[in-house]
C-alpha cells in the first residue's frame, strides 16, 4: 500500500486513516465534496509526513461524474494500488423509516453510488492484477433492526456487493476489503446517544489500516468484539429478534 485513493476523505474515520497513511509516508488522493475542508486536509497531512497529497471536489451522488473520478485518479496517482471507500450519510432513523424521499436519499448515497463508483474502479484493478478495495459498511447491515433498517438496508446491500466483488476479483489477485465498524462517536452521529459501544474514529482508524496493510482479512469488524455481538444476534431466531427494542 504506497498510493491511496480516498473517497470521503473528509469524513471523521477517513481523517483518522489519512493521518496514520501521512505518518508512514504514502501517496493519497483525496476526494469528497469540500474544497475548502479538502484544502486543509492536504496542508495537515504533508506536514505530518505525507510523500504526495491530491484532492478533487466532487458530490458522489453525481453518478454521471463517476468516470470523471477514475481518469483523474489515473491521472494524478498513476498506479494507485488501493482505494478506501469511506462516504455515507445516517439522517434520522424515525424521519427516514415515515419518508420515502429520505429513504431514497439513504439509500442512494450509501448503496447505489457506492457501487456505482467501485464497478469502475474495479476495471483499473483488473487490469493491474493486484492491488486492493476496501470500503466502509457497518454492522446495521448485518441484520434488519427496527431501530436503523433504512440505513441498515443500504449498509446490508453493499456488504452484499462487496462480498460478489470478492469472488469476481480473486482470480486476478485483487483484495476486496469489507470494514464494518460499529457506532462511531462522529459528527455523523451527533444527534444519537452516546453509549459505551461507541468506538473513537482513532480506534477504528488503526484497524483499518493495520488490515490494509497487512492483508489480514477479507472482513473486518471493529472494533474487534462487534464480530463477536454481530455473530449473536444474527444466530438469533426471528420470532424472537423481533421483540428485542432494538
Amino acid at each position: 500500500m504506497q498510493k491511496i485513493v480516498v473517497l470521503g476523505a473528509t469524513s471523521a474515520i477517513a481523517q483518522a486513516v489519512q493521518r496514520l497513511l501521512a505518518q508512514n509516508g504514502k501517496e493519497i488522493l483525496l476526494v469528497a465534496r469540500s474544497p475548502e475542508r479538502l484544502a486543509a486536509l492536504r496542508s495537515d497531512l504533508l506536514v505530518r509526513g505525507a510523500k504526495t497529497v491530491d484532492t478533487l471536489a466532487v458530490d458522489f451522488n453525481e453518478i454521471a461524474r463517476h468516470e470523471a473520478i477514475v481518469k483523474f485518479a489515473e491521472d494524478r496517482l498513476p498506479g494507485f494500488d488501493t482505494v478506501l471507500l469511506a462516504f455515507g450519510s445516517l439522517v434520522d432513523a424515525v424521519q427516514s423509516a415515515q419518508s420515502v424521499e429520505l429513504s431514497l436519499q439513504e439509500w442512494n448515497t450509501n448503496f447505489v453510488s457506492a457501487a456505482a463508483l467501485l464497478t469502475l474502479f474495479v476495471v483499473h484493478f483488473e487490469a493491474r492484477k493486484s492491488g486492493c478495495i476496501a470500503a466502509i459498511t457497518s454492522v446495521a447491515g448485518d441484520r434488519g433492526r427496527r431501530s436503523n433498517y433504512v440505513y441498515g438496508a443500504a449498509k446490508g446491500a453493499l456488504s452484499l456487493f462487496l462480498q460478489g466483488l470478492r469472488s469476481r476479483l480473486y482470480p486476478s489477485g485483487v483484495r476486496v476489503v469489507t470494514i464494518k465498524p460499529g457506532p462511531v462517536d462522529t459528527p455523523m452521529t451527533a444527534h444519537m446517544q452516546k453509549g459505551l459501544t461507541f468506538a473513537k474514529p482513532d480506534t477504528v482508524a488503526r484497524d483499518i489500516y493495520r488490515v490494509l496493510e497487512k492483508g489480514s482479512s477479507d472482513v473486518l469488524y471493529t472494533p474487534r468484539r462487534w464480530r463477536y455481538i454481530m455473530t449473536i444476534i444474527r444466530l438469533l431466531p426471528e420470532r424472537i429478534f423481533k421483540r428485542l427494542p432494538i
